[in-house]
């Protein structure tokens, strides 16, 4: 008869592709873990993982025994839900995968009511600038910017957001203000590293200076002209975390595009080329089926989904709009 134990070390290892974050998450020492998946594999006769230096990939037979395990483990977790009297009080965890900006600016906050009406559950915040991966069960929920296309997920559109170019004040006084898209090239700029963007929602820039492929090879030819050198897009600052680009923009390092919902807090802020410059992107709310069924993992996806919901017109960076958090105060449950 398998041991459970046994199970929820191989289903770790099997999750993280690597021994040293499977150990962390375990809470025990790598080397342990590694005899201890290793005795899993003698007592089964059958190898579970090829192991490399890239990390552990499972075997056919370790495709195989996962999905058991995956079923055993959902199996469970409804099992322990089901002991305690949900309706009354909600416990234990729920991690939220989110990109950094939003999880910042929008989820941080909004989670602060939700924390005081169920004090019983922890929760963690993954604000990250990249994708939670939930195949890896890195988190329970993840609001990510591209629609999930993996199976066996539920996902939802959250919300829609609007994206504008923004400068300080102290630049505009300094370099002036862009009378059209055409100046940008003139104009200092802030942006992602291209290479490390890891959404092609976030190309922003890109479009707006007209840097498509053709583009790119003419002006690779124009190189010899010293107005085109004059005229070729300026960085002064690029950064993978949209935080630090806006506080780039605040100091009057350059012209950004950045969501409404961060700049538009900020007085030394003011939107330029408002007539030419509008982006709008969406937000997604995705689960695993077997988490979705979760009261603790239900309840968090049917909050954020009318808290958003309730920040429309901020979101979409319509005049006099703000923030609008729920009441911090105990509500009974």
């Amino acid at each position: 008869m398998l041991d459970w134990q046994d199970i929820q070390v191989f289903l770790e290892v099997a999750r993280s592709e690597r021994l040293t974050d499977a150990a962390r998450r375990l809470g025990v020492d790598h080397s342990t873990l590694s005899r201890r998946t290793k005795r899993f594999e003698q007592k089964l006769n059958t190898q579970l993982f090829e192991r490399s230096t890239h990390g552990y990939r499972l075997t056919e037979a370790g495709h195989r025994l996962q999905a058991h395990a995956e079923e055993m483990a959902r199996h469970a977790s409804e099992a322990a839900e089901g002991l305690s009297d949900q309706d009354r009080q909600l416990s234990g965890q729920v991690r939220l995968g989110v990109t950094e900006g939003f999880g910042t600016w929008v989820i941080a906050p909004l989670l602060a009511a939700f924390g005081e009406r169920h004090p019983a559950l922890t929760l963690d915040l993954l604000a990250l600038p990249r994708v939670v991966n939930l195949s890896r069960h890195e988190a329970d929920l993840a609001i990510t910017i591209e629609r999930p296309s993996s199976a066996g997920l539920v996902i939802s559109r959250l919300c829609d957001y609007r994206l504008r170019l923004y400068a300080s004040r102290d630049y505009l006084a300094r370099h002036g203000r862009p009378t059209g898209r055409h100046e940008l090239s003139q104009h200092r700029l802030i942006g992602y590293i291209d290479d490390l963007i890891f959404s092609d929602q976030l190309n922003y820039l890109e479009p707006l200076l007209d840097l498509s492929p053709s583009a790119a090879s003419a002006a690779h030819q124009a190189l010899v002209s010293q107005d085109h050198e004059r005229h070729t897009p300026q960085f002064s600052i690029r950064s993978t975390s949209v935080t630090t680009q806006y506080s780039a923009a605040v100091q009057g390092a350059g012209l950004a595009v950045l969501p409404c919902f961060m700049a538009e807090q900020h007085s030394a802020l003011e939107a330029v080329l408002v007539e030419e410059i509008d982006l709008t992107r969406q937000f997604w709310i995705t689960a695993r089926q077997e988490q979705r069924r979760l009261s603790r993992v239900r309840l968090t996806w049917e909050y954020l989904r009318e808290t958003v919901e309730a920040n429309r017109a901020w979101l979409m960076g319509e005049p006099d709009a703000c923030l609008s958090c729920p009441s911090t105060g105990e509500s009974a449950e």
